[in-house]
């Protein structure tokens, strides 16, 4: 057997993008335990690629796929490892966190890799506008981790939604159980030393200076607003994904939300605007488009629900333990989860009522475990190859997703009102700013740290 890293990369056969559909894929990653494990695994799962390349600014995080891949060469800093590695590696998995997913994606993009990118594609709005012509630019096969966007009821709720089975829709509610990770906490100021296996400066990446604390790594980063994109971020590029391309919704006009409150004593209001609130719920109105009517779209997450449908039986489930979506129509409703719940019209027995249309797009084989797979099988067979969530599908949807966490990070901006947050904020999504409250627009963009930068 040869070992993976004396195969000869495809490239050096047949040009920078040429990947011959015999040979196997040699894949690096940015990002090695965690999702990353699961990634890793998944993509090397049919033995269709070699993983040839680890970097992770956590020793201990890498630590079970260095053991499993010991071939593999191994790098703290991703720039070294793509340098380095240039001529070996083909493909890119990145699931670091959010709020390096661009540069790391960006650097391995403009260096010709085909690149695998977690959900959310992005931390920032901007950064996934650029994302998106990136991966037209540089001609390279592209996939986001919204695994729901492969599976079987995302393609069958896209083909009964366009069909009309619900008629016109006008109304879609969606929700998650998260965040399960704290959120709605002070900033800590405990201090702590960095332990040996991190690189906390390479860590921090793109994010503003701040001393190390354990509260933050390996996961809870998520909850942070300076490096996670909180419940919104983690999710809703699984579930609104759906409507999304159900829909057709393209650019959202106007957002506005409310969020859970703090209290650390009787009236008495705690601001934590360095974690995400506990809970919020997300107005998000999309406007008339090819020939559909507007759509108001209802984010709930932190433990809030819509109302229950009194279509639905008193014993019935309401989707997914970690969420649900449910379509109004002018002829019925829809309700759908994601990764185990099958999708329903309501009431449940019209699924035996009617002849449901078959779907127009392929299927995955194997649901949502194969959607590394078919990442993995289109980066062989090169640029223009289908994928369920390449960049042009991923980058506007992770636009909208970051849209309504424009609202929640609004919030709490007094600008001398009485009552802060309570602004229905108007978005120009071809020109990515908000009308009416410059304030929420420092969130459209972050100013990255240091020499950083971002440019296609």
């Amino acid at each position: 057997t040869i070992p993976a890293f004396s195969i000869v990369p495809r490239h050096i056969l047949g040009g920078r993008n040429f990947i011959a559909p015999s040979d196997k894929l040699n894949v690096a990653a940015i990002g090695a335990g965690g999702k990353a494990w699961q990634n890793l695994n998944l993509t090397f799962k049919k033995g269709e690629a070699n993983i040839i390349s680890l970097c992770d600014v956590d020793d201990r995080m890498a630590e079970g796929s260095r053991k499993k891949w010991p071939e593999a060469s191994y790098y703290k800093d991703f720039r070294q490892m793509l340098d380095q590695e240039d001529k070996n590696i083909d493909a890119v998995i990145v699931s670091s966190p959010d709020h390096m997913h661009a540069v790391h994606a960006l650097r391995a993009m403009k260096m010709g890799k085909h690149v695998y990118v977690e959900k959310p594609l992005t931390h920032d709005i901007q950064e996934a506008r650029l994302l998106t012509e990136a991966a037209r630019k540089y001609k390279v096969v592209t996939q986001m981790g919204n695994q729901g966007s492969s599976g079987d009821d995302t393609r069958y709720v896209e083909k009964w939604i366009q069909d009309g089975v619900i008629g016109d829709v006008d109304k879609v509610h969606v929700w998650t159980n998260r965040p399960v990770w704290p959120q709605g906490i002070p900033t800590p100021t405990d201090s702590h030393g960095i332990p040996d296996e991190v690189d906390w400066d390479l860590w921090l990446g793109t994010a503003p200076e701040r001393p190390f604390n354990p509260i933050y790594i390996p996961a809870n980063w998520r909850g942070w607003v300076d490096f996670g994109t909180g419940a919104l971020g983690d999710m809703g590029c699984h579930f609104i994904d759906v409507p999304f391309r159900a829909l057709k919704l393209g650019y959202p006009v106007s957002v506005q939300c409310s969020v859970g409150s703090v209290w650390e004593g009787f009236f008495k209001e705690a601001i934590y605007t360095d974690s995400y609130p506990p809970s919020s719920k997300i107005h998000i109105q999309f406007p008339k488009r090819e020939g559909l009517p507007p759509v108001e779209l209802i984010w709930y997450d932190g433990g809030i629900l819509p109302r229950r449908p009194d279509e639905l039986k008193p014993d019935e489930q309401m989707a997914d333990w970690d969420g649900g979506i449910i379509f109004e129509g002018s002829k019925g409703k829809l309700m759908a989860g994601l990764f185990g719940m099958r999708a329903t019209l309501l009431p449940s027995s019209r699924m035996n009522d009617i002849k449901l249309p078959e779907p127009d797009q392929p299927l995955v084989v194997d649901g949502t475990e194969g959607h590394q797979q078919q990442w993995v099988e289109a980066c062989k067979n090169g640029f223009g190859s289908y994928t369920s969530s390449n960049f042009d599908n991923a980058g506007p949807l992770t636009e909208t997703v970051i849209m309504g966490n424009l609202a929640v990070l609004s919030y709490n901006y007094l600008e001398g009102e009485e009552f802060p947050g309570r602004k229905l904020l108007l978005w120009d999504g071809p020109n990515m700013k908000i009308t009416n409250f410059e304030i929420a627009n420092d969130f459209v963009k972050r100013t990255y740290r240091g020499k950083w930068d971002f440019q296609i």
